[in-house]
């Protein structure tokens, strides 16, 4: 058999080359005479650049640094793409602005910041690049990119980069230099690529949604509700607003889908022109996963937990579609399975398994979870893989 092992990272415990080698390592046990090809994937969020740079080895890796949630400096990758219709500038926001930049006791998105988003971006325009493209996913950030846009000079670090809470107090002229900052993007082609379709406010907005996994209290996650409402009324001051062509009415950008992806990092992208496209689709088109699909018995893609946002456009969902679309079986190998079978069919998976199902073997997985991922796999490979 020719399988394709094409996990997500395991958040917490395992990048995607990590998982897809223990899931590889264990495989080889079971059914050493399979033929494996390992393609590590990402939604967008932390592993974008990584992945997109193996499978892109004529691109270059600029490295800067930048500043991290909390204004500490963290070096940081624009990874470069030339071709006959410009420089592509692929960006990690999660390098600047991730959760894992974080320890436990320092998760607060009332005080973290995107700022280092903003010195991406100006890194990737110094580079000359015609096109960028942001991942966004694993943010420890909820301030709707307004650190990013300080960055950029559109704003005062002293109102826009104190993160999300501080902006329940910033003025109506808080971004003056909003119209500068989009000229500078106006030859550019800015896009985000995001793993989710959540808009900026609401009951399923970033902070009603995002917030309580990046340490916000119930009561903290109303108050940044809140303020990213009055930081979305001032740009409404500022910015004229737009007419959809289609339906005529006015088109608000903190409804479009992903201004709530990475703590709202995905409005403050759209206030400077971008457009969105799914992070798992532009990374699987990058590493020519159709093709592998169109040639291979089988599939086993996998993520740390398989669960109601796995659904919504992340890496299992997005490996699912084009293994229905090349009628390759696909299953799915997680930490931990949280969908029914009924849901699992619907993405067209033909298994589902996960490493741990109780509480002791949750703890054993984080204890070793190279180990009891490999073990899961040579159990799954000698289910579908046929003894000579």
């Amino acid at each position: 058999m020719h399988v394709v092992i094409a996990p997500d990272c395991f958040t917490g415990t395992l990048t995607a080359q990590q998982a897809a080698e223990a899931m590889a390592q264990g495989w080889r046990e079971s059914a050493p005479h399979d033929l494996l090809t390992l393609v590590p994937l990402s939604d967008g969020g932390p592993g974008f650049i990584d992945v997109l740079a193996s499978a892109r080895p004529e691109a270059e890796t600029v490295v800067v640094t930048v500043a991290d949630p909390l204004g500490r400096e963290v070096p940081a990758g624009v990874l470069l793409v030339d071709t006959d219709g410009g420089r592509t500038a692929y960006l990690e926001s999660a390098q600047a602005a991730g959760l894992h930049l974080l320890a436990a006791d320092e998760r607060n998105p009332a005080v973290t910041s995107t700022w280092g988003v903003g010195q991406l971006l100006d890194a990737a325009l110094e580079a000359g690049a015609t096109r960028i493209v942001v991942g966004l996913g694993g943010s420890g950030t909820n301030d709707a990119g307004a650190g990013m846009l300080a960055a950029l000079g559109i704003g005062a670090a002293e109102e826009l980069a104190r993160g999300g809470l501080a902006l329940a107090e910033i003025g109506d002229d808080a971004l003056g230099g909003l119209d500068a900052a989009r000229s500078r993007f106006a030859g550019v082609e800015l896009v985000l690529a995001s793993d989710v379709e959540s808009p900026l406010l609401g009951l399923q907005g970033a902070s009603a949604v995002f917030g309580p996994q990046k340490g916000a209290s119930p009561e903290l996650a109303q108050a940044l509700e809140g303020a990213l409402g009055r930081f979305v009324e001032v740009v409404r001051r500022t910015v004229p607003e737009q007419t959809d062509l289609l339906s005529g009415k006015p088109r608000r950008l903190d409804k479009e889908p992903g201004a709530g992806a990475a703590g709202g990092l995905g409005y403050g992208l759209y206030l400077l022109g971008a457009t969105r496209v799914s992070g798992v689709a532009e990374v699987l088109q990058a590493v020519g996963l159709r093709d592998l699909l169109a040639a291979a018995d089988l599939v086993v893609t996998g993520e740390g937990s398989f669960d109601w946002q796995s659904l919504q456009g992340k890496v299992v969902a997005g490996v699912a579609g084009l293994a229905l679309e090349t009628a390759t079986p696909s299953v799915v190998l997680a930490g931990q399975t949280l969908v029914g079978r009924r849901e699992a069919m619907t993405l067209g998976l033909s298994g589902t398994y996960a490493v741990a199902e109780t509480a002791e073997q949750v703890e054993a997985a984080m204890a070793d979870p190279v180990g009891t991922l490999a073990r899961r796999a040579a159990r799954v490979a000698a289910t579908w893989s046929p003894q000579r």
